[in-house]
């Protein structure tokens, strides 16, 4: 009544089930430990790294202090994006110098955003879907296998409670299966999305330092993520 017996009672609609529900497991914890860990790393040197920015003497200092702190890239790349585009606001001619400091950097920290949003959402799409469709799958394969069995049994002179129990029990485990898919993905969907809440934050906080300290010359407060 183990594996072996289960696959060579099915037929192949319920093995490309049980493919199907394998595939999905492997490429969601595939996402879950590589995002989690990533999270993980990144938020114990969020605040070195900006610390580090801070704490230069001058702006090239704090880009490479901040590089050199922050492995995702996310605050260093916007803190160095920032920078060239200041530098060559400051000498730029034709429409762009038409442009003002402020809302060149505060267009070049918009578009910086939107793109660190959209890297932190990678994988995310693929979690969601896991987690959404796995149970329906299972549920698929927990019928078409009780329906297997149903049509074997019919054919059978005699129908006993192990010829019956034994079937059943293993399109159940189908339904179990897409559970043990669906909620590892589900759960962690909502772990991921609320540590990248905290990121975006800290990126918010950032760049309206940033715009402070390059259009005023004075920095502001740094913003505290709750």
């Amino acid at each position: 009544m183990g594996i072996e017996h289960f696959v060579g009672q099915s037929d192949w609609i319920g093995r490309t089930v049980a493919i199907l529900l394998l595939l999905m497991s492997l490429l969601s914890w595939g996402v879950i430990i590589r995002r989690l860990f990533g999270q993980l790393r990144q938020r114990r040197r969020v605040e070195q790294a900006l610390a580090a920015f801070w704490s230069a003497d001058d702006l090239e200092t704090a880009v490479t202090a901040i590089r050199a702190k922050d492995r995702t890239g996310l605050f260093a790349n916007m803190a160095e994006v920032v920078a060239h585009v200041a530098d060559h606001h400051r000498h730029s001619v034709g429409i762009g110098a038409g442009v003002s400091m402020s809302e060149a950097i505060t267009r070049a920290l918009r578009n910086h955003i939107t793109h660190c949003h959209a890297h932190l959402e990678s994988g995310l799409t693929l979690l969601a879907s896991i987690g959404s469709t796995a149970p329906f799958i299972g549920l698929f394969g927990t019928v078409w296998g009780i329906y297997h069995a149903l049509v074997g049994l019919s054919e059978a002179t005699q129908v006993v409670l192990g010829k019956v129990a034994g079937p059943v029990g293993e399109a159940l485990i189908m339904t179990a299966a897409g559970l043990f898919v669906a909620i590892p993905a589900v759960l962690a969907y909502n772990a991921l999305n609320r540590g990248n809440r905290l990121t975006l934050a800290y990126l918010d906080g950032f760049a309206h330092d940033l715009h402070a300290y390059l259009t005023t010359g004075a920095r502001a407060s740094l913003a505290k993520a709750a």
